[in-house]
């Protein structure tokens, strides 16, 4: 009796995975297809108006000739300065929870507050910069766009540290300090050198992670037709001016617009490619 209960126990175990196994295939399939179809529009649509324009002219007014360059360099200067915040904050932030935070409650509470940000919308972090640093100072201005980018990145770089530091071995420390180093030093001289390529994966990951971020950027840096170095004043990116741009009745500020999300794809495509080439590395050391 037992051996056909064993045989249709088995079978029915084989049809589950079968089942599984093709529904997750089908998944996977179903979110390549969506990238496939959403990188070829932004090439069909944006490769026809790139050019050397594109990086050396700043913002056309309707009609006329014109780039995007007030709008790269803005998002490149508040994106560093964004992830200057985000990699102090965050590699200091994961240090401690991966070093000092087992058995710790205020660890616990730090890396839930991590978590809750992680998945936190950007509109709301960009509306909560607006009331710290934009309507107290009665302007809009870069800094309060960094600020706001560094709130998106400072936990993926938090996350990644933690995760990457307590894949390093035990016996690195403990050779460390068998030496009479104390923990610091083991900590700064020895764990951090290890995790070399999983720190820098993290900050790659989390500039990916802000690069196309609009929603920020509206309540904080507003925006600017022209060039500008100025922080404490408004400063084009390229989300808001492609929000802007997508948003007109204009054929050549729509194209522009194509182009600029083009950019911003192949950007983020090749900084999150070279992450995982990373993570990988470090993993497999």
């Amino acid at each position: 009796m037992s051996v056909p209960f064993s045989f249709d126990h088995h079978a029915r175990r084989k049809l589950v995975n079968y089942l599984f196994v093709a529904l997750t295939s089908g998944a996977t399939l179903f979110a390549i297809a969506a990238l496939l179809l959403i990188l070829y529009s932004l090439v069909v649509n944006g490769i026809g108006g790139l050019d050397a324009q594109v990086f050396t002219l700043d913002q056309p007014p309707p009609g006329e000739m014109g780039g995007l360059r007030n709008a790269w360099v803005g998002s490149l200067i508040m994106c560093l300065f964004a992830m200057i915040i985000a990699v102090v904050i965050g590699i200091l932030a994961g240090t401690w929870l991966a070093e000092y935070g087992d058995g710790n409650k205020l660890a616990v509470v730090v890396r839930f507050l991590n978590d809750v940000l992680l998945s936190a919308p950007s509109i709301l972090v960009g509306l909560f910069v607006y009331e710290i640093l934009v309507r107290p100072f009665h302007g809009f201005s870069a800094l309060a766009g960094a600020v706001a980018l560094a709130f998106l990145a400072t936990p993926v770089v938090t996350r990644t540290t933690e995760d990457i530091m307590r894949l390093q071995s035990h016996a690195l420390r403990e050779a460390g300090m068998a030496l009479g180093a104390g923990r610091g030093h083991v900590i700064r001289n020895v764990i951090w050198r290890a995790s070399r390529s999983g720190l820098v994966t993290g900050a790659l990951l989390g500039f990916a992670r802000i690069s196309g971020e609009t929603a920020p950027l509206l309540f904080t840096s507003l925006g600017n037709p022209f060039l500008s170095f100025d922080l404490t004043h408004p400063m084009a990116s390229l989300p808001t001016t492609i929000f802007q741009f997508a948003l007109s009745a204009y054929d050549d500020w729509r194209e522009l617009a194509w182009v600029g999300a083009l950019l911003i794809a192949i950007a983020v495509l090749s900084i999150n490619i070279i992450g995982r080439t990373l993570t990988r590395g470090s993993i497999s050391k």
